[in-house]
């Protein structure tokens, strides 16, 4: 593949720390809605779904996958609607009441810090924060396009008592601050009953199906060609596709395409992933511990520290490592390990080139990747022969 040298400048733009969070209190049309109103939302990378043109995007630039977040103090409500895509929460820190169907009476289902729910689409979901304190749902959102959202009927009602419209084309329209409908411009009607009554049912049961809570997850001991080298010993646990796995016996909780995969890593202090690239792009949040990402080989590498809720966007085809440096404060402290959520984009599985120090080291340690990129013992890989 390419070798792509992120300069210094590109590294810092790529970079998403708490401190560069914006919100928008204006981002949907229930921005006026009694229990909605206090809702930030944030986009971090893409445009995700936000109807308004104030709603500020850290990086713009497509990556196959949308990411943002919902900040909701105590009591908030995220009000029904549908999307057409894959819509991930990961839960970083609070406790919420999930709904679905289109009037919200379909199932509820409690999410908790750590989880990560996949919520199926073309089904109409909201949420409430419970919690006592003011929780931060991280959201994916598969595809550049998402396509948009629908609202359920009720919220279009609501918001049209409180001056607030929607046009075909996504456009908010605020007839409180003066604003007017354009000519010729479509607003957007309530979705039919009967389409609304062709849309699938799910039981909680199944819905269940599609959250994978820290108890849940099932972490690989030896995921990476480096998981035997000093510095290269972190865990995998994969949640959404086959994303980087090279164990070849390991299955994700969730199977079908979301334009991404997802996962976590964790490890101890001083471990984590050696050098290596891959062709795609990918996004890291650090949930715990305090990280440092290495980018790029000799006389250009850079080197980034991530605290918990910083981000860091790796362009394709950039040599990266990550080593955990501390625990200090929080669940971090408590387990003695720290955790970073990974996406990468793309359905299929995501292969790793590794340094070529990496390679040899691993050899030397009895391990190889097979021609299908799986780990393998070296002395039985050694004895095979090629067909003629």
């Amino acid at each position: 593949m390419p070798d792509t040298v992120v300069p210094p400048g590109e590294v810092d733009r790529r970079t998403i720390r708490r401190t560069d969070w914006v919100p928008s209190k204006v981002a949907f049309i229930d921005c006026r809605t009694p229990g909605s109103d206090r809702k930030d939302n944030y986009s971090f990378i893409g445009p995700g779904v936000s109807q308004s043109a104030e709603q500020y995007v850290n990086l713009r630039e497509p990556h196959g996958f949308n990411l943002g977040a919902a900040g909701m103090p105590r009591g908030t409500t995220n009000s029904l609607h549908l999307h057409f895509t894959a819509e991930v929460f990961i839960n970083f820190g609070g406790d919420y009441q999930l709904r679905w169907g289109a009037d919200g009476r379909q199932g509820e289902l409690r999410s908790t810090d750590g989880d990560v729910v996949s919520v199926p689409t073309w089904i109409f979901r909201g949420f409430t924060n419970t919690g006592d304190d003011e929780g931060v749902l991280l959201t994916v959102l598969g595809r550049d396009d998402t396509g948009g959202i629908i609202w359920g009927p009720t919220v279009l009602e609501e918001a049209a008592g409180h001056g607030l419209y929607l046009t075909a084309d996504n456009r908010l329209i605020d007839t409180v601050q003066g604003e007017q409908v354009p000519d010729g411009a479509t607003l957007i009607q309530p979705m039919p009953q009967e389409e609304i009554d062709r849309l699938d049912a799910f039981t909680v049961e199944e819905f269940r199906a599609r959250v994978v809570t820290p108890a849940d997850r099932r972490w690989l001991a030896e995921p990476f060609l480096c998981s035997t080298l000093a510095g290269g010993r972190a865990e995998l646990a994969l949640v959404i596709g086959y994303g980087m796995s090279e164990d070849r016996r390991a299955a994700p909780a969730l199977h079908d395409p979301h334009g991404f995969d997802l996962a976590w890593l964790r490890a101890v202090p001083g471990e984590g992933v050696l050098t290596h690239r891959h062709p795609g792009s990918q996004v890291v949040t650090a949930k715990a511990g305090r990280w440092e990402v290495r980018l790029n080989t000799g006389a250009d590498e850079r080197v980034v520290e991530l605290g918990p809720l910083d981000t860091l966007s790796v362009p394709a085809g950039a040599w990266r490592s990550f080593t955990l440096l501390d625990t200090a404060g929080g669940r971090a402290a408590e387990s003695g390990t720290g955790e970073l959520l990974v996406v990468n984009n793309g359905d299929g599985r995501t292969r790793l080139e590794w340094a070529p120090e990496v390679v040899a080291a691993a050899r030397e340690r009895g391990r190889v990747l097979d021609p299908n990129g799986y780990l393998a013992p070296a002395a039985v890989l050694a004895a095979a022969t090629d067909d003629d």
